[in-house]
């Protein structure tokens, strides 16, 4: 079993910044990709980005390419999704998730992802 515990989240104003958190515990050695989904009201889970656990590849949504960086500490167990130049349209709780290896599965596909966290706000507004 794997946990995940988002932090980070909140209010922020169009233009602003946010950095989330996802620290990983438990079981953690068998997961080989590092992703971020956000749900707005209204709309289903999305693909944010992911990372593999190496770091080698990373994988963003056109919406949020070179707005939102993506990245790791390994030693801490824990990923960031550093979000820049934040729109109203980011609104969403966003969730952290991690996988296993699974061939044929992309990293913005959901089943790609075992485990999740709980979800955090993040809410862009003037």
């Amino acid at each position: 079993q794997v946990q995940l515990v988002e932090s980070g989240g909140g209010l922020v104003q169009p233009g602003g910044s946010l950095r989330l958190s996802c620290a990983a515990s438990g079981r953690t050695f068998g997961s080989s990709v590092m992703g971020w989904f956000r749900q707005a009201p209204g709309k289903e889970r999305e693909f944010v980005t992911a990372i593999t656990w190496s770091g080698g590849f990373t994988s963003y949504a056109a919406s949020v390419k070179g707005r939102f960086t993506i990245s790791r500490d390994n030693a801490k167990n824990t990923f960031y999704l550093q979000m820049s130049d934040l729109k109203f349209e980011d609104t969403a709780v966003y969730y952290c998730a991690v996988g296993g290896p699974r061939p044929g599965v992309g990293v913005a596909s959901q089943n790609r992802y075992d485990y999740w966290g709980q979800g955090t706000q993040v809410t862009v507004s003037s």
